[in-house]
Parts: C-alpha cells; sequence; structure tokens
C-alpha cells in the first residue's frame, strides 16, 4: 500500500489529496510517545503548517500504523472528502427555495474540503460547463425544460451522458433535490444501476387524493425504494415523504433550510409607523394562495388607510390580482413589482414592515427566514412545516381562511411597536445557519457511504414491495437499465473515459481562507 500526500497550498484544505493505491483495511490508532518532538522537526524542516483542526487531531496522540511501520497521515481526511453530484431540474438563472438550497449547500461543502459537481439542463444560450463563485462545476447539460422547468422523462435516454459524468468526475455519491424534477429521478435511478450511494431530499408536500397526487407519489415510491438516505426539511415533511412512499422513517433525516443572514439585513434607519406597509413576495400561483390574496388585500385596506401592499412575484394569478386592483380602485395602495430578482428581494423586504405568506401547502418556506432576517413581522398560513420555521414570538399564524388571515394581520399590527428588527435578525444568525445545514447533511452522506452494497436481485426484492403491478413493473424497468448499463460499459468501457482533474483553488470567495471554517 503506498500513500501519498501533497500540501500545494497549506491555507486550503481542499488541495489537500490523499490517495490510496488499492482498497486497505482500516488501520489501528495507536498513541504516538513524542508529538512535540514530532512538531518541531516538522518546522525545522519547514514543511506546511496544517489548519487547527487537523493540528489537533495529530497533536491528540493518535496516528495510523500498518505492518507495525507508523506514517503520519491524518487519518479522518479519507473519511472527510466526498465527491458528490448535486442533481435537479431547478437551478440558477433560475430562482427559488430549491435553487437557493442546491447553491448555499454546495458553497458549504466546498468549504468543507468535499468536491461538488451540479447537474441540471440548458436554461436559454446558458448550455455546457460553467464555473461558479467558489469554484462550483455546473452541468447544464443541452436538453430543452419540457413543463414547468423540468425535462421531457426519457427514462433510459439520459443514461449515457449521466453515466460519463459520474466517471469523469469520479463521482462517489449521488444527492437528488426536488419530487417534481424528472432529471433527478432519472438520475438517481441510473446511479444505483451503477452501485453508487444515492441521497434524495424532498422540498415539498404532496397530497394523496388528487390525480396529479397519485401519480407523483408513485413515482417518489419508485425513486425511493432504492435511495440510500433520504432528507426532509421539516418534520411534517418527513412524516408526508414516509406515508407516500413507504420509506422507513430510519432513512429519513429532518435537515432544516437555512438563510443567508449576511445578504438580509435589516434597513440601517428604521421605517416610521405612519405608514404600515406589508410585504408579499411569493410565486403567483394557487399553491401558494394568490387566491386567498384577491380576498384579504380589499378588507385589508378598508380597516386601515394607513395600510400599503407590495406584491412581487409573477404567475398565472397575476390577473387577478390586477382584478381586484382595479374593482376596489387601490392602484395607489398596491404596488404590483412583477418577477423580483433574488439579487433584489432584499431592497423590497426592507421596504415593509409585515410580510405576508398565504401559501396552500409548504414544507418550509425560505422566504419566510428571508423575511425575519430583514426585521419583518412575519404573518403566514398554518400549513405543512410553518409552524416549524419561526418562534412563536416572530410570526402570526391563521388558517387558510380570508378572514382568519385578515384577524392574523390586525393582530401583527397591534403587536408591531414591540418588534426591533436588529433583535430579530441576530437571533436568526443563532437559529439558522448553511454551515450548520452542510456539517449536518456531511454526516448523512457518511452513513449512506457505510451502507453495504448490494446485487441487483437484491434491489429487485425491494421495487416488488411496491404493488402488485407496479412493482413487476418497476422491476422491468430496472432491469432493463441493467441491460442497458452493461451494454455501454461493452461500447465504451470506463477506462477509456478521461476523468477530470481536480482542481483546488487556495481561497474561497471574499478571499476567506478555508482553515478559518474549523476554527
Amino acid at each position: 500500500m503506498s500513500i501519498r500526500i501533497k500540501l500545494p497550498r497549506h491555507a486550503c484544505l481542499g488541495s489537500v489529496d490523499l490517495s490510496l493505491s488499492h482498497p486497505s483495511p482500516r488501520l489501528p490508532l495507536v498513541p504516538d510517545s513524542s508529538p512535540d518532538a514530532q512538531i518541531s522537526r516538522r518546522r525545522s524542516k519547514g514543511e506546511p503548517r496544517l489548519p487547527t483542526k487537523l493540528r489537533r487531531r495529530r497533536n491528540s496522540g493518535l496516528r495510523p500504523t500498518a505492518n507495525g511501520r507508523p506514517f503520519q497521515v491524518i487519518a479522518f481526511m479519507a473519511e472527510l472528502k466526498h465527491r458528490i453530484l448535486m442533481v435537479s431540474d431547478f437551478f440558477y438563472p433560475n430562482f427559488g427555495g430549491v435553487e437557493n438550497h442546491i447553491y448555499y449547500l454546495s458553497q458549504c461543502l466546498l468549504k468543507l474540503g468535499h468536491k461538488v459537481v451540479v447537474l441540471t439542463h440548458a436554461y436559454g444560450n446558458r448550455s455546457g460547463v460553467r464555473y461558479m463563485t467558489g469554484g462550483l462545476k455546473v452541468y447544464y447539460v443541452p436538453w430543452r425544460p419540457f413543463l414547468m422547468q423540468n425535462t421531457f422523462p426519457t427514462i433510459y435516454g439520459t443514461f449515457p451522458i449521466i453515466r460519463t459524468i459520474l466517471l469523469r468526475e469520479k463521482i462517489s455519491l449521488v444527492h437528488g433535490h426536488q419530487a417534481f424534477s424528472t432529471l433527478c429521478h432519472e438520475t438517481l435511478m441510473h446511479s444505483r444501476t451503477m452501485g453508487y450511494k444515492v441521497v434524495f431530499t424532498d422540498h415539498s408536500l404532496y397530497g394523496f387524493a388528487d390525480v396529479g397526487s397519485i401519480h407523483m407519489n408513485k413515482v417518489l415510491q419508485f425513486t425511493l425504494a432504492d435511495v440510500t438516505r433520504a432528507i426532509c426539511v421539516s418534520h411534517t415533511s418527513k412524516e408526508n415523504t414516509v406515508l407516500r412512499s413507504g420509506l422507513p422513517p430510519e432513512k429519513v433525516f429532518v435537515i432544516p433550510n437555512a438563510v443567508d443572514t449576511a445578504m438580509f439585513k435589516p434597513a440601517q434607519v428604521r421605517l416610521g409607523r405612519d405608514e404600515i406597509v406589508i410585504v408579499v413576495i411569493s410565486r403567483l400561483v394557487y399553491r401558494k394562495g394568490a387566491d386567498l390574496l384577491v380576498e384579504v388585500i380589499p378588507e385589508v385596506c378598508r380597516l386601515y388607510p394607513n395600510v400599503r401592499f407590495i406584491v412581487g412575484g409573477d404567475g398565472p394569478k397575476r390577473v387577478r390580482l390586477e382584478e381586484m386592483r382595479e374593482k376596489h380602485s387601490l392602484q395607489d395602495r398596491v404596488e404590483m413589482l412583477g418577477a423580483v430578482p433574488h439579487a433584489s428581494v432584499r431592497s423590497v423586504l426592507i421596504s415593509g414592515h409585515i410580510f405576508l405568506n398565504s401559501s396552500l401547502t409548504e414544507a418550509f418556506c425560505i422566504a419566510i427566514l428571508e423575511a425575519a432576517s430583514c426585521g419583518l413581522l412575519t404573518v403566514s398560513t398554518r400549513v405543512g412545516g410553518v409552524p416549524e420555521v419561526l418562534p412563536d414570538d416572530m410570526i402570526v399564524l391563521a388558517e387558510p381562511d380570508p378572514s382568519d388571515m385578515v384577524h392574523a394581520i390586525r393582530k401583527a399590527i397591534s403587536i408591531l411597536p414591540n418588534i426591533d428588527p436588529q433583535v430579530m435578525h441576530d437571533r436568526m444568525k443563532r437559529l439558522y445557519n448553511w454551515n450548520d445545514v452542510a456539517e449536518r447533511t456531511e454526516i448523512v452522506y457518511n452513513r449512506a457511504l457505510k451502507c453495504s452494497d448490494q446485487s441487483l436481485l437484491e434491489r429487485l426484492s425491494r421495487y416488488l414491495s411496491c404493488g402488485a403491478w407496479a412493482g413487476k413493473l418497476f422491476c422491468m424497468v430496472m432491469i432493463i437499465d441493467f441491460l442497458i448499463w452493461r451494454l455501454l460499459e461493452l461500447l465504451k468501457p470506463a477506462k477509456d473515459i478521461e476523468e477530470v482533474p481536480d482542481v483546488a483553488l487556495p481561497c474561497h470567495q471574499h478571499g476567506e481562507r478555508m482553515d478559518h471554517v474549523f476554527h
């Protein structure tokens, strides 16, 4: 067994590369008799200084041994670094909660020393390979969206290019996002056929009665039948996912979303109370409760002459809001902004006192976190995982009923003088942090990679349990997928696919040194 360590830049953990020439058993850890002497010898030789966390591990008196001969290697580094492929149809330049989640999680995982690659479909002229902040590599595969930013479901048509990306990037784990994404479902299926461990994050809630939900639940049951681990953004979302997919609860973890508090900060000058501004930023669709806004806004304007609304967002329900504004002559009190770029969301939020969320279903609302981080008091419908998001003194909940929502807004206006935006912002910094989300996700990755490999027959037994007819159909799909994989191996063996060299950046965004992450 040969072990190589190269440290081209000592300030960057991401540039530390530990490779084993062949798999080896877990190495025993034995006490180091004289760590201080070894440290002084290293400094006298001019060896680079390791990050703080690595120095603590080295100085703790533990080091691995092989065949009785000690060697100076930090054992946990081999376990720390993963090569992760994030997959979803929803990513930048499109904006939304899933897109933000993937981006911020990827950036924090890069800081932890992992390699992260994102796979999504092309957006307009944005096609091919792009690099984003922090060296995040994104594959914009030249497939056009079919419906609601989803690619057309081909089942097997995406296998060749997905296989090539997995092999070229030397991926060790695949992480799919959002049950709506057809690209996510197909990538997870092909990855399991190739023997990769896969993790799935569910960002939404679904019902059980309508035709669309029944269809989506069956697709999710097929995907999660062989998933290694699953993540939900709230406890309500976990219950919903377990019921819909039949996944064992012990395989599902709850990791909430977070907010970039450095970006969403309160205004430097507090707004006056002569005019109360209520802000709504949402997609104007049925699921987001746009129909409720049509009934709530006129009633609130009637009760409070000093209340003004700012509505940001676009969608098919925007026409109804425009008609409501014309009908009640509220052109001067209801401002329609249309689609708001994510970079401009804060400037809209800090112009208001209250944030209104009227969603009919929500697993976890990131918009509420952004509003609270900007110091706004939130009024929201009591649906899904929303009650888990904020403490009771930072949010006023209401049933998804117009009269109850009006009552909640009246209560929020009455307690508005007691709200300090800066205090609320400081609380959000302590409650939600993307670095914490990344560390908890890393634990899920570690547990997923420790799961034992399974043969095709063992995996097929899981699909058979999905239903009398559906189980047999799922098994047929997976058998064909396995045969296509073997055919691709014959036509273009894995050894003929060129691997991409790893590029380690010495610093991350804003000049932040990577060893600071471990302090």
